[in-house]
């Protein structure tokens, strides 16, 4: 199930899915750890005679944010029950407090007593062993601890605070926790529990016929008790809803920070914008963490997840952030992979966000030989994407912080990994993660690494490493055109395996990646080489049903929907697609060349999920999410094409 609603600070993150069970809560680093892990921390609405969870049937949810904010703005109505709930969500843009905003309507005619329950469903730490969780007499709070995490739940209508609470076991000699407790609309008060617990609080209030009644319930996560008191009674000192009004302002300032022109964008397009924004901040840790993706429901597929810094999904979103003008935000991205990078100059696969490395099935062996287990696209990319930062910001002096630490010895380590039978980069997994060779995206993005490097180095007064840089470069680029460009065929293709006796495989399945070619400044984008290999992707990829876009490669393993392939040559991808719309702006000439690229981006606005988030791919038949989502990927390739679309519109228009 995607999560539809996602919203942080960058200290920790918060997701919800579409019945508003909240499922995952990310602290104290956006992506780790998981202190729901998944499960289902629910609300409940109990009127005289009738109990309902929000997830069960009977319940209509909408699902949107207040413009340009981080805010949700959730209706939820049971007719039945005769109840609608307006909800707004949010996390302090400061502090570790999560803030909810409820108005209760009464849709009958008739004054009555509604109760509201909040169901949390912790393991603390990614582990249910040793939680404890009780209810505080002086605070009137319940909290849940365990080590370092203390996690205090309040709330207050505009007579009191929490009504009712519960603490008690879950998932353990068949106890399923306290939001059973709940179903009867009472709370029996057990004060503490220990081991696998819940617990659930209630508020009570009074709303008369067609009228309705607001309540405030929020959350404060801290390292000690004692922190997590001064956020509680910080609430409590300003308010909730003062503090939500100060949330929406200053969301909404951050995303029109840039007095940016949108040219002839429709609004549905712009707003899709500012949402990308927004979600790719959700996304990214204080500590320079840009995670990939925080759906905790992957697990289901394979036992892992996407909360990992993989290094190319980061450089890539962080050139579209510079890009945008959020250098602060980005800025620690590079300083992270400066800390990451290897004594041999190269990244690893991916990291968690606190700096450690994550899980790969990356091996160390083949075939009984060593190999790298890396995807040096991931090392490239991040001095490209650097020099894009400087470029757009003219900070020399973070760049000159990062060149003897991160620059120089990742443009050494390019320069080395290179097979000299070919003049191309080594061997190494390809940017899917799922073969091992010699690409033409790795390529790529290895010869702009190197002239990211060099200009580095001309910028910095280093004329020797200058040189070095460029001229391994210019061989890359010869050894594309000689290895990976097929005379017979008429395009570039997806890569070569190269055997022990230097003889050559050639992959030439059709690749949506092959828009590198351009996107790193190889080639022009009208070469007739790039022309003639983008028109075969475009013709080969695109999905022919109802819903459209273009997939990754030719029958695409990875949820795979249909073996049509002919016809559904694999799932569409949010980002595939809109490489394709990067090749049309770049080489556009005409405004009504972007005529296309304007189509694409309609096409990724009416294939998000209602609330504006956009999903890893979709199903090619039903255009529901597959994978994950949000995706910060998908987010920020959004945001590089339109800003690419309005620098070529400015520039035709002038024209």
């Amino acid at each position: 199930m995607p999560r539809p609603l996602v919203i942080g600070n960058g200290k920790m993150l918060i997701n919800f899915d579409s019945s508003l069970n909240m499922r995952d809560l990310y602290y104290p680093y956006v992506g780790q750890l998981n202190q729901i892990g998944g499960y289902f921390s629910r609300i409940g609405v109990w009127t005289p005679g009738h109990f309902s969870w929000c997830q069960e049937e009977g319940w209509e949810i909408q699902l949107s944010y207040l413009p340009e904010t981080l805010v949700t703005h959730v209706v939820a109505e049971n007719k039945r029950m005769g109840v609608r709930l307006t909800i707004e969500d949010a996390v302090h843009q400061r502090e570790t407090i999560y803030l909810k905003k409820v108005k209760v309507m009464n849709l009958s005619n008739q004054a009555r007593e509604i109760r509201l329950f909040f169901n949390h469903d912790y393991s603390i730490n990614e582990t249910e062993v040793g939680d404890t969780a009780l209810f505080d007499p002086i605070l009137r709070t319940v909290y849940h601890y365990k080590r370092n995490v203390y996690i205090m739940i309040n709330g207050k209508t505009k007579d009191q605070g929490i009504y009712e609470y519960s603490t008690g076991v879950k998932r353990f000699n068949h106890a399923e926790g306290t939001w059973r407790d709940a179903e009867d609309g009472q709370l029996s008060g057990n004060p503490i529990a220990q081991g696998s617990v819940d617990s659930t609080v209630s508020f009570q209030l009074y709303v008369s016929g067609n009228q309705e009644e607001s309540l405030w319930y929020w959350i404060s996560i801290g390292k000690t008790l004692s922190e997590t008191k001064k956020l509680n009674q910080y609430v409590l000192d300003s308010h909730p809803d003062s503090l939500m009004e100060r949330v929406k302002v200053y969301w909404q300032r951050w995303v029109n920070k840039s007095n940016r022109s949108f040219g002839n964008l429709p609004e549905e397009v712009v707003q899709m914008y500012k949402k990308s924004l927004l979600v790719v901040r959700t996304q990214t840790d204080q500590h320079g963490a840009i995670v990939a993706a925080n759906d905790s429901d992957i697990l289901q597929y394979n036992r892992d997840h996407y909360s990992y810094m993989w290094p190319r999904d980061g450089a890539l979103v962080a050139y579209a952030m510079t890009k945008a003008g959020y250098e602060g935000m980005v800025s620690p991205f590079f300083e992270f992979c400066s800390r990451a990078l290897t004594d041999e100059g190269y990244l690893q696969h991916k990291y968690n966000p606190d700096g450690s490395v994550g899980s790969s099935w990356h091996p160390y062996v083949n075939n009984g030989k060593f190999q790298l287990p890396i995807q040096e696209d991931e090392t490239a990319l991040v001095l490209f994407a650097l020099w894009e930062h400087y470029s757009q910001h003219k900070q020399i002096e973070f760049s000159q912080s990062l060149y003897a630490e991160l620059i120089r010895p990742a443009a050494k380590f390019l320069t080395q990994y290179v097979d000299e039978r070919v003049n191309l980069p080594k061997a190494s997994y390809d940017l899917w993660e799922e073969r091992r060779g010699i690409f033409t995206f790795t390529a790529c993005s290895v010869y702009g690494g190197l002239m990211a490097a060099a200009k580095f180095a001309s910028l910095f007064g280093d004329d020797r490493r200058c040189n070095r840089y460029k001229e391994t470069a210019e061989r890359i680029r010869e050894g594309i055109e000689n290895y990976l460009y097929d005379k017979q065929i008429g395009r570039f293709i997806r890569g070569i395996y190269l055997d022990a006796d230097g003889s050559i495989t050639k992959d030439l399945t059709l690749e949506s990646s092959l828009y590198a070619l351009f996107a790193f400044q190889v080639f022009d984008p009208t070469d007739e080489r790039v022309v003639r290999t983008m028109e075969a992707v475009e013709k080969g990829l695109t999905v022919h049903s109802k819903v459209g876009g273009i997939c990754r490669y030719q029958n695409d393993y990875y949820f795979q929907k249909s073996q049509d392939i002919a016809n559904i040559p694999g799932n569409p991808w949010i980002i595939c697609t809109l490489w394709m719309a990067e090749w049309r702006i770049a080489k556009a000439v005409t405004l009504e060349d972007l005529e296309q690229p304007l189509e694409t981006f309609r096409w990724v606005v009416s294939n998000a999920l209602e609330s504006g988030v956009l999903p890893e791919q979709l199903d090619p038949y039903t255009g529901n999410p597959l994978s994950v989502a949000p995706l910060t990927w998908s987010h920020s390739t959004f945001v590089l094409a339109v800003l690419k679309y309005l620098d070529k519109y400015e520039e035709l228009k002038r024209d």
